[in-house]
């Protein structure tokens, strides 16, 4: 039950931060949502059970709710807080503006801080080998041979790490830099260990020494997901002391879907076994002991067998090209079902890769006592170890590919979606890709029953008015204990935005529709000082700019032509100037954008955002359902297209003074059964429809 202290102490806090802000406004949704995870967290509705979902509408104030519904439970009751969230503007809010604000308010004595993955941080060691001197160990630890340009942008990165310009983190960094060089450079869980002295004083270890001393930590969606794989408390503390706060959890299926899936490709796993072997060969001439002959011979013998099969796959591959021959470049397997020939092979990779991956760890394991024996100089235990580790690294993946691949699906569940991608080039390559479809249940046995509470909230997580779609997409049920709390805005959309359909000639699926599409956008924002036009692909958007841009009197800001930032930058200094402005954009445009008061006023959805399921995981979920004997439109294209249209009209009104006008160009919405779920799913804006 919730002790009297803390209900006493979370009415106190909210009543003397509704007095230091100019303007608050009460609201009974707030206080609600408050007293609901703090209720639900304490174990007053289901002791085994505590989990509540939340869609908190724009303007309920949910981060304030949800630190004020945790802190003060958390620390009664001594456990700690992880806030949890998909974008780094809101990690950033909360580490900058919100906790230390709070913190102020409510006089409560906690830490925070906010924690990023190893893989965010540079390893030194790893930076100095590969600006080493041109020999065998800087060779082998680059993965491509490198060019001029790049070793001297590495050895910029480390003067200005040890001069003090640069404190290591990759989020830091003044030029950013490609990601298949940042790579080779980052931190990892293999080579990069505390109790060598060369890694004492490496940004991670520095900044890891904090964490275990605070009560509230700031992580991402991966940063997490990156714990959980590890069994929970290895890089964020032990579930069974955690209050979870997974906040934007809209995108929760998506990343753990994707941090569940491994691909590897055939010919370039060959290159670097060949590596490995060489790797084996130099640590049975470093280390003195007996012990590291049998794994080290093993490994060879390893080493041998997986190229060998790999080669065969791909000969196999090679031989099928006329089943790649698609846009793509793709052979998706059908319900997830390998043919016989590479489930064979597959069962054999997994098995092999098995039996190397023991033998690596063995020599590993005598790695690190040679080198607490002294046994091994230090500069050249820092090359071997990182060696080892980046090696261990890349065979950890290859196993998990092949295990994926091999691994005989439930009849009960979902199969898991397995494709191979033909990768042209100087030598012809395949990449073979396996993900699972659903991930509910590995979210509960990860998550669900391990935490010590749950709270998961976003302002879209409803698909036409039901929480049936995320529960069952993050594995929850809506009679399972979980508390799910669907929480109206406190905005006046009636009185402040009107919903807009005009008569249209076309639906999206006529040819002349995108004509039309030009014709009206160019029509409903030639009057308009600040307007947002989202379109649902690349393609369209640029054609219809094409169409419209020398009819236009303002400068046309589309999307990609310019960073993010700077177009919006640009689209409020024309708005603050009184000079109309029209901004264009997909997708990304839709989700995360504020743009208040006088910065949108005119807000334009040319197409119903439905996903054509490109992705081989789509398409093998929509071949599940079909066999299951549903149908995918309805199950899983009406409910996504559902919440992203709540997200996109959500861009116009972000504060409770804001006005305007939504038009939606796709008379589907009328004209079509399903329309009307997806209209009585939008706020009750005023509506005119021709």
């Amino acid at each position: 039950m919730l002790p009297e202290k803390v209900k006493t102490q979370i009415r106190a806090i909210y009543k003397d931060i509704a007095q230091s802000l100019p303007h608050f406004r009460s609201r009974r949704e707030q206080n609600y949502m408050v007293a609901e995870i703090s209720k639900t967290l304490a174990g007053d509705y289901d002791k085994h059970r505590r989990i509540i979902v939340v869609e908190a509408g724009t303007g309920i104030g949910k981060s304030l709710s949800y630190i004020l519904g945790t802190i003060p439970l958390a620390l009664e009751s001594k456990k700690k807080v992880c806030i949890a969230t998909a974008t780094v503007a809101l990690q950033e809010q909360l580490l900058n503006k919100d906790l230390p604000f709070f913190k102020e308010q409510s006089g409560l004595n906690f830490r925070f801080g906010l924690v990023k993955g190893r893989q965010r941080y540079v390893c030194l060691a790893k930076l100095e080998m590969l600006i080493g001197d041109n020999n065998g160990t800087q060779m082998a630890m680059w993965q491509t041979k490198p060019d001029t340009a790049q070793v001297e942008l590495l050895q910029k990165l480390h003067q200005d790490f040890h001069k003090g310009r640069w404190n290591g983190e990759l989020d830091t960094l003044e030029v950013p830099l490609p990601d298949h060089l940042w790579q080779q450079i980052a931190c990892d869980k293999h080579s990069c260990h505390r109790q060598q002295a060369s890694h004492r004083q490496c940004p991670f270890h520095k900044a890891r020494e904090d964490v275990d001393t605070w009560d509230v930590l700031i992580a991402n969606h991966s940063l997490l997901f990156a714990d959980l794989e590890l069994g929970g408390g290895v890089i964020l503390p032990d579930p069974e002391d955690v209050f979870y706060v997974i906040d934007e959890a809209h995108h929760l299926p998506i990343v753990a879907r994707d941090f569940s899936s491994a691909q590897a490709t055939l010919r370039g796993a060959c290159d670097w076994l060949e590596k490995i072997g060489k790797t084996a060969a130099k640590l049975q001439h470093q280390i003195k002991s007996n012990n590291i002959i049998a794994p080290a011979q093993a490994m060879q013998d390893h080493v041998t067998d997986l190229c060998a099969q790999l080669n065969q796959v791909a000969h196999f591959c090679d031989g099928q090209l006329a089943k790649f021959d698609n846009p793509e470049n793709r052979l998706r397997f059908t319900n997830g079902e390998l043919p016989e020939v590479l489930k064979r092979h597959a069962e054999n990779l997994a098995t092999a890769s098995s039996s190397a991956l023991k033998q690596f760890n063995k020599m590993q394991l005598l790695l690190a006592e040679a080198i607490k024996d002294g046994d091994i100089p230090r500069h050249q235990a820092d090359s071997l170890q990182s060696e080892t580790g980046f090696m261990l690294q890349r065979l950890e993946n290859l196993h998990k590919l092949w295990k994926m691949m091999a691994k005989e699906d439930s009849k009960k569940g979902a199969p898991t979606a397995r494709w191979i991608e033909l990768m042209p080039g100087k030598q012809q390559d395949f990449l073979f890709c396996s993900s699972p479809i659903e991930v509910g249940f590995m979210l509960e046995s990860m998550l669900w029953e391990k935490a010590a509470g749950v709270v998961l909230c976003s302002a879209t997580l409803r698909a036409v008015n039901q929480f049936d779609y995320f529960a069952h997409q993050v594995g929850l049920s809506l009679n399972d204990g979980s508390r799910f709390l669907a929480l109206q805005s406190p905005f006046d959309f009636e009185n402040n935005a009107t919903l807009f359909l005009p008569q249209m000639r076309t639906e999206p699926t006529d040819d002349a529709y995108t004509a039309e599409l030009a014709e009206l956008v160019h029509q409903y924002t030639a009057d308009e000082m600040a307007s947002l036009v989202l379109f649902a692909s690349y393609w369209q958007m640029e054609k219809v700019a094409e169409l419209i841009e020398g009819k236009l009197k303002v400068p046309l800001l589309l999307q990609g032509s310019a960073p993010r930032q700077q177009l919006l930058d640009t689209h409020k200094e024309r708005c603050d100037k009184g000079l109309p402005s029209v901004l264009f954009g997909t997708g990304s445009f839709s989700e995360g954008l504020d743009l208040p008061g006088d910065y949108l006023t005119n807000l334009i959805i040319t197409k119903l955002p439905f996903a054509v399921p490109t992705s081989p995981v789509e398409q093998a979920h929509a071949e599940y359902v079909k066999a299951k004997g549903g149908n995918p439109f309805l199950q899983l294209t009406i409910p996504d297209a559902s919440r992203k249209l709540v997200q996109s009209c959500g861009r116009l009104l972000r504060k409770e003074q804001d006005y305007g006008r939504i038009t939606i160009l796709d008379r589907r919405l009328v004209s079509k059964r399903y329309g009307k779920s997806l209209l009585d799913a939008l706020p009750p804006y005023r509506r005119v429809i021709e």
